[in-house]
């Protein structure tokens, strides 16, 4: 006959508690390998800490240079002249621009998922309010937060879309980081996913498919050069020289191209690839 010995029946409760210390302390190892969401939060950036120096072409014109000074280039007959602008333009004189033949402008709404461009009203409104065709543009940073997230903060802060005939698509600008790492500590194929996460979050919010600003050289050293997009996002290309040269791979031909960052009243100046009709065609999808 056996003999039950005091204290035999606490030790299945003794058993549960170590189990779950031991899956407890599991939970937390594996949260802590790369590639976990513990390890992901961890290895975000933190927010941009001068967003207002960041705007389209601000890191093209300081990691590839601008060209010479002279007059910009003979716009071909199909063309439509346009701007961008973001914070450091301030309050735009939107009436001189417009009597000097520009017609249409992006403006800078988001950074990030922390900042808004405080003089987007004057700018967005007043571009609008004085004809032109207006969009707005988003400067990402891929390491602070998801594709995802961004999308959603643009679209919610400045970056939608309806169809007026006056609204362009947003813009999604990528180029050299402001903070550190020029592809922002990411592969190729991460900076890929990350686009592709941003993309399809926009258009499942605005039903558009997002206009993408970025330059040839950027292009290849961040994401290999890769082809993903050029079927579907329309190219917004930065080349202060004579043309738009060398174009990322997957484009046959670009849609707007930032040719100067000294143009008069604002700076950036920007040419739309065809007629006014087509830009208006763009507008309403």
């Amino acid at each position: 006959m056996s003999v039950l010995r005091s204290g035999s029946p606490h030790r299945p409760a003794r058993s549960l508690a170590t189990v779950a210390g031991i899956l407890l302390t599991l939970v937390s190892l594996l949260l802590a390998l790369p590639g976990t969401a513990g390890a992901a939060a961890a290895k975000r950036a933190p927010e941009p800490s001068h967003p207002g120096q960041d705007w389209a072409g601000s890191q093209i014109a300081r990691h590839e240079g601008t060209a010479a000074g002279g007059a910009p280039p003979a716009a071909p007959l199909a063309s439509v002249e346009g701007v961008d602008v973001s914070s450091h333009n301030g309050n735009v004189a939107w009436s001189t621009l417009w009597n000097s033949g520009v017609r249409f402008a992006y403006v800078k709404a988001t950074e990030s998922t922390s900042y808004t461009n405080p003089y987007f009203a004057q700018q967005y409104n007043g571009s609008y309010s004085s004809g032109m065709i207006r969009g707005a543009y988003h400067f990402a940073t891929p390491n602070t937060s998801s594709g995802a997230a961004q999308a959603q903060y643009f679209a919610d802060h400045g970056g939608g879309w309806s169809k007026d005939g006056k609204t362009l698509p947003g813009a999604l600008d990528m180029e050299y980081n402001p903070y550190g790492a020029t592809c922002y500590g990411l592969s190729a194929a991460g900076l890929v996913n990350w686009m592709k996460d941003w993309f399809a979050t926009y258009k499942a919010r605005t039903g558009r498919d997002a206009v993408l600003y970025t330059s040839t050289n950027w292009w290849k050293q961040c994401t290999g050069n890769s082809a993903a997009f050029g079927a579907v996002n329309p190219l917004w290309i930065p080349r202060y020289g004579s043309s738009a040269g060398e174009l990322p791979a997957g484009w046959g031909f670009h849609t707007i191209w930032q040719y100067t960052s000294s143009g008069p009243t604002v700076g950036d100046h920007n040419r739309f690839n065809g007629a006014l009709d087509r830009l208006r065609a763009l507008a309403n999808g």
